[in-house]
């Protein structure tokens, strides 16, 4: 269910701009069949808007003059983002289609990892592509964990809110934003967090099993947020020390040999 809206040899301004008409295209599709409201259609298609300017701006930062097969993947699965969107902003004031919105959903977290594939096998990985597949994946987290705090508490949320809650206290403190080496248990919590919110809003669990998996979904998180902190914490503490050892040593003369008598 991957959508056409762009092609490899795309243009950077090109990409954005069909992006958005397939955004607009795909609303109306889900409008006309599923009869959003017009504060779902206007919040896909603000989400849209922005992430076809955001994206934009980044190819044209990046000095990229293709959108290429990756990021083109990645767009897709973003504009079905929009679609979820639309559809839990509906879901505030009137009942959605369950099938479809779970559906939606699943594709665009099954396409999760496709281009990164694809970046590997035509040699495009880029820290654009990266960061632009990372934030699809964290804003579909979040607006999953909306629709199923509406239903089961609002802490849910939180599910959705770490990874911007992470980014603000970077903002506080920088050393929050030092790279992070791999970590395979950091890809498995992240799809769990996905799998675990699909499953509780397509309404098979009862509802004490649909807070439990919430519950584990959300220690996991936190579990896994919290060896990242660690390890970025001591980083800090290291190149601190480092460049602490580096200023004693440029502040002491260098000792010259005593001349031989």
């Amino acid at each position: 269910m991957t959508l056409s809206t762009a092609d490899a040899g795309v243009g950077p301004s090109r990409g954005p701009v069909l992006g958005l008409a397939a955004q607009l295209g795909l609303l109306a599709l889900l409008g006309s069949t599923l009869g959003l409201t017009p504060a779902g259609l206007v919040a896909g298609a603000a989400y849209g808007l922005v992430l076809c300017g955001l994206l934009g701006a980044g190819l044209a930062r990046a000095g990229l003059n293709e959108l290429g097969a990756a990021n083109a993947v990645t767009l897709s699965r973003a504009i079905l983002v929009g679609g979820v969107t639309a559809m839990v902003v509906t879901s505030f004031t009137q009942p959605v289609s369950v099938p479809a919105l779970v559906t939606i959903a699943s594709v665009a977290l099954a396409l999760d990892g496709v281009d990164g594939q694809v970046a590997r096998r035509t040699k495009t990985t880029t820290a654009l592509g990266a960061r632009f597949d990372m934030e699809v994946d964290a804003f579909l987290i979040l607006v999953l964990s909306v629709y199923a705090g509406d239903r089961y508490g609002w802490w849910p949320v939180a599910l959705g809110a770490f990874r911007y809650a992470f980014v603000a206290a970077s903002w506080a403190w920088p050393w929050l934003n030092a790279a992070l080496p791999p970590r395979f248990s950091r890809k498995v919590v992240a799809a769990v967090q996905g799998i675990a919110l699909a499953l509780v809003i397509a309404g098979l669990l009862p509802t004490v099993a649909a807070v439990a998996v919430l519950a584990l979904a959300l220690a996991s998180l936190t579990w896994s947020f919290g060896l990242d902190v660690r390890w970025l914490h001591r980083a800090m503490r290291v190149r601190e020390a480092a460049r602490s050892r580096w200023s004693e040593e440029r502040a002491t003369p260098a000792r010259r040999p005593a001349l031989a008598h």
